[in-house]
């Protein structure tokens, strides 16, 4: 059983009067929550629309998920840059270019410089697989099941310089059962993810209609 801990699900809000946010995807891998985004959408539950999703790892699934829909997207190599304030540059130029209203990190594995803090100040969002502040950073299934904590989860908030410590929007609550393995708990706490992600966005959209 899972539990929200901070807002009530916003996806069934009614969403004909409000206008979509326009929003650019960081995603470095399969792109589920992208996914999970991108439904919502489809499905005239979230007021929003993706400009561009960019992705930094060639091969990355995300981008056939997003052509597949007729969503522009770009790599941005980030082996390609000699500094990560170089790659932030490339990245911030290629949102502004879509001209996105919101910076939605999900799976985005790169750590966020000033460049990029500076260009979309409390307007970046991004989803981490842990019950924040515990577990910052990188492992944070792995680092839940060594700590043998008996709740896990997952938070959605504000993307700010230091690694996962922005103010959370939203989270939600995961067991941890007995036999539980990393792949095991990653999937039930994807579950969540694909969830609080999409209400986190439409509250956005509603917060910016009243």
């Amino acid at each position: 059983m899972c539990e929200s801990l901070v807002s009530p699900d916003y996806s069934q809000t009614a969403i004909d009067a409000q206008k979509p946010l326009k929003l650019g995807i960081m995603a470095s891998g399969s792109g589920s929550n992208f996914a999970a985004i991108a439904t919502a959408i489809s499905n005239n539950v979230l007021p929003a629309q993706v400009q561009v999703v960019i992705y930094n790892n060639p091969g990355a699934k995300v981008a056939e998920r997003a052509q597949e829909q007729g969503i522009p997207t770009k790599l941005i190599n980030h082996r390609d840059y000699q500094s990560r304030e170089r790659f932030d540059q490339e990245v911030v130029a290629a949102l502004k270019a879509a001209d996105v209203d919101w910076v939605i990190m999900v799976g985005w594995m790169r750590r966020a410089t000033q460049v990029l803090v500076d260009a979309f100040p409390r307007r970046m969002l991004n989803i981490h697989p842990s019950l924040l502040p515990n577990f910052p950073g990188i492992h944070a299934i792995e680092q839940a099941l060594d700590y043998g904590v008996k709740i896990s989860g997952c938070t959605v908030h504000i993307v700010t310089l230091e690694v996962d410590s922005g103010p959370i929007l939203m989270q939600a609550a995961v067991p941890v059962l007995p036999d539980d393995t990393a792949d095991t708990l990653h999937a039930r706490v994807q579950v969540q993810e694909h969830r609080i992600i999409v209400d986190a966005i439409a509250k956005l959209a509603q917060d910016q209609a009243t």
